[in-house]
């Protein structure tokens, strides 16, 4: 079902049991230098060019944290599977980089704000997703961003969140002075390790 913020599909999913399996998927685990290096371009663009603090949340295994690590970016992820964590600290051993357990719905940081909130397929699966980026808002610094990637995948039984949906949602959010892009990712094969022909994107917000 595409979430319409009324539903949980996600929340079935057992992701401590697939962590074991999580970094087979080209797009997961970034193995392929080739996918690799296509998401480390998207970042570069998406990602400020001076380093600064860079929350994932729903970091799963940690591949994207280590791209945006490698930018210079001081990361913490965090997620909800203690064994998605652990693979994520063993990724990033060595780096400025933290990892804590914890729900995406209110990620456990405290009182401390971030340059950049990244996502990547996991708004779609939380009840309320408008809530939920309301509060991600507010774990900003002034002049932050969210880099949200999202889409709807399947045909039969279409599952996620549609751009055109996500965008209803951030426009509350957003003052007169903001920037928000839309980027299709369904025409880039790269990213995903081989062609696909459902809704693929990402969203950034520049507050």
């Amino acid at each position: 079902m595409v979430n319409d913020g009324g539903t949980n599909p996600g929340a079935g999913v057992d992701w401590d049991a697939e962590s074991g399996t999580f970094d087979e998927e080209p797009d997961h685990g970034l193995r392929d230098p080739e996918v690799r290096g296509a998401w480390a371009a998207r970042l570069r663009d998406w990602l400020p060019g001076k380093p600064g603090d860079l929350l994932d949340v729903g970091c799963g295994t940690g591949s994207l944290s280590l791209l945006a690590s490698e930018q210079g970016h001081r990361v913490t992820g965090v997620d909800l599977a203690p064994r998605m964590v652990d693979r994520a600290r063993a990724k990033l051993a060595g780096r400025d980089a933290a990892f804590l357990v914890g729900d995406a719905v209110a990620p456990p940081v405290g009182e401390q704000r971030f340059d950049v909130l990244l996502s990547r397929h996991v708004l779609w699966t939380l009840p309320d997703p408008g809530r939920v980026l309301r509060h991600w808002r507010g774990l900003l610094r002034p002049g932050g961003r969210l880099v949200l990637v999202e889409g709807v995948w399947g045909t039969v039984s279409p599952v996620g969140i549609s751009a055109e949906h996500l965008v209803t949602l951030l426009r509350p959010l957003l003052p007169d002075t903001a920037d928000l892009r839309v980027e299709p990712l369904s025409d880039d094969g790269l990213l995903w390790g081989r062609e696909v022909d459902d809704e693929r994107y990402a969203a950034v917000a520049r507050f």
